[in-house]
């Protein structure tokens, strides 16, 4: 374990922590975007030897990324028995929802108040950039762009212990989403979070909560018990980092 880890060159618009921060942020934000992009499957046992193997660094770097996902609820720490993927049980899934909508809200109140133009031209960019991502069929960019999305919305309400509760419901829904959803699974969030902008930035409270509740509507009605298609094989949800690993050995063998 001697490679130093290398934050991994993603997609535009993907987290800050992927690209820079400790190796416990790097670590960190690779098994969350695995998350948000669904493809890690609820209930993956997150081995400490298998990650530390992947990663390049040692069990303590791997217990601090697993033990800040913990607190957001995203994964489970089981004493003596290791850490898991989250799984959220029917009940659990309608309360986590239920405060998604709640927290949605509120945010988007706060949006009209406080979002600048700025913000709003980033938001648009996202929305331009989750409707590419779907469109080259690369599904996995695309939700997490789609959590992004309200993740950048929550900045621009400007009220911090909305953010951090807010990134622990996504990353939770996003969950929920892959375990539960069936049907197509067809998307048209982007058209929905452009109808949203639309109306912060026309300041209309009443019409951007009425859209955001259509929008959380729209997601919850699409969810069903059923199989998903994340996985539980670590190695192959987190390849890239190993292949990239394996390009900064060779380069610098060839030094």
């Amino acid at each position: 374990m001697n490679d130093q880890l290398q934050p991994l060159k993603k997609q535009p618009r993907a987290g800050k922590s992927a690209r820079s921060g400790t190796q416990d942020d790097i670590v960190y934000a690779h098994i969350f975007d695995a998350i948000l992009e669904q493809r890690l499957a609820p209930g993956t046992k997150l081995s400490e030897e298998a990650l530390g193997e992947i990663f390049g660094v040692s069990r303590t770097i791997i217990r601090r990324a697993l033990s800040r996902l913990g607190h957001e609820g995203v994964v489970l720490l089981r004493p003596n028995r290791g850490a898991v993927v989250a799984s959220p049980s029917v009940e659990e899934a309608r309360q986590i929802f239920y405060a998604r909508r709640m927290v949605e809200q509120a945010i988007t109140e706060l949006a009209v108040q406080h979002a600048s133009a700025e913000q709003l031209a980033e938001l648009r960019q996202m929305v331009s950039d989750e409707r590419d991502s779907f469109a080259r069929g690369d599904r996995g960019a695309g939700i997490r762009l789609s959590g992004e999305f309200h993740l950048k919305l929550a900045e621009a309400a400007r009220n911090a212990p909305l953010v951090s509760f807010q990134r622990s419901l996504v990353s939770q829904t996003s969950l929920i989403i892959a375990q539960y959803e069936s049907g197509s699974r067809s998307h048209c969030s982007y058209d929905e979070h452009n109808a949203l902008i639309d109306a912060i930035e026309a300041r209309n409270a009443e019409q951007a909560v009425t859209l955001m509740m259509h929008h959380m509507d729209h997601i919850d009605s699409k969810l069903n018990l059923d199989e998903d298609s994340a996985s539980d094989d670590l190695h192959a949800v987190f390849s890239h980092v190993l292949q990239t690993r394996k390009k900064s050995s060779r380069s610098s063998t060839s030094r």
